[in-house]
């Protein structure tokens, strides 16, 4: 018997999951009358041009119980047991009806609100992975996971508001004086929902700057395994910049670039960079 780890598609792990053999269930990404599958059958610049063209975002949907259920099926089958990270479930339905998939399954299945989004959710995978190595079982896997989480630091800064005034998270007056003035404002994850923190001013570099200097601060106690620098087809200059200045202020044993999905996209916009990592009860 082996344990599987399991994610939805917003955990934005990239080669990182791939290299763990992390199985992905895909959000739905809805383009006018197509429905496409995150991650499958459609990328983040098919979001940007869909946008550019109408006007409008895509809408997102989450997998059914009965798709969780044909998900989760036959990797029990093969005799593991599933330990499955969602997306914040004050972000999704995709918890509750993954949760309600897992009680078919006895002790074989186990969802996990990650309270989390993007690489924040990621984290949370990749160090059920490093229990996995260390011998841990599935139930000391998924306490371990659960109090967990809210040591898990998950922010970013977005380039422009365009993509959060049309999902209705900004008034138009805000998006436009925030482009106008060069203002970036953290977005930050609070009890498994999204929220408004400082707002930066400047460009881009300055702003990440700023940013990675107040996490530093915030965080001065921090798990040192690894981080992720995540960000929506950034420029890679500022990609760059981050992960350097990342390198510089902190002392991560691994820095993890990805980028992310349709589904994380389709809400934050183009050039939207964050950096995420895992923080210690004593921060």
């Amino acid at each position: 018997m082996s344990i599987v780890l399991t994610a939805d598609s917003t955990c934005d792990l990239g080669r990182y999951g791939v290299e763990r053999d992390v199985k992905i269930m895909p959000l739905s990404v809805i383009l006018g009358e197509e429905t496409y599958l995150d991650g499958v059958t459609i990328t983040p610049s098919d979001i940007f041009d869909y946008v550019e063209k109408t006007g409008t975002l895509p809408k997102t949907a989450a997998p059914s119980a009965v798709d969780y259920e044909e998900f989760f099926a036959p990797l029990v089958d093969a005799g593991n047991t599933v330990i499955h990270f969602n997306i914040s479930s004050k972000s999704s339905s995709s918890h509750s009806y993954a949760a309600e998939a897992a009680k078919k399954f006895g002790k074989k299945v186990y969802a996990i609100d990650s309270k989390a989004l993007s690489s924040g959710q990621g984290l949370l995978v990749m160090k059920a992975y490093d229990w996995i190595k260390e011998g841990k079982t599935a139930e000391e896997i998924v306490k371990g996971a659960e109090a967990l989480r809210p040591y898990v630091n998950t922010s970013f800064v977005p380039d422009r508001l365009d993509y959060l005034y049309k999902g209705g998270r900004c008034s138009r007056m805000t998006m436009y004086g925030a482009n106008l003035l060069k203002i970036h404002p953290l977005i930050q994850m609070e009890d498994g929902q999204l929220v408004a923190g400082k707002k930066y001013r400047g460009s881009m570099e300055k702003c990440i700057s700023c940013y990675i200097d107040d996490l530093a601060q915030q965080y001065p106690v921090y798990d040192k395994t690894r981080c992720f620098v995540t960000h929506s087809s950034a420029e890679r200059a500022l990609v760059d910049f981050a992960v350097d200045k990342v390198k510089k202020t902190f002392g991560f044993a691994e820095i993890c670039e990805t980028v992310a999905g349709s589904v994380i996209t389709g809400h934050c916009g183009k050039g939207t960079l964050g950096v995420l990592f895992i923080a210690e009860e004593n921060a």
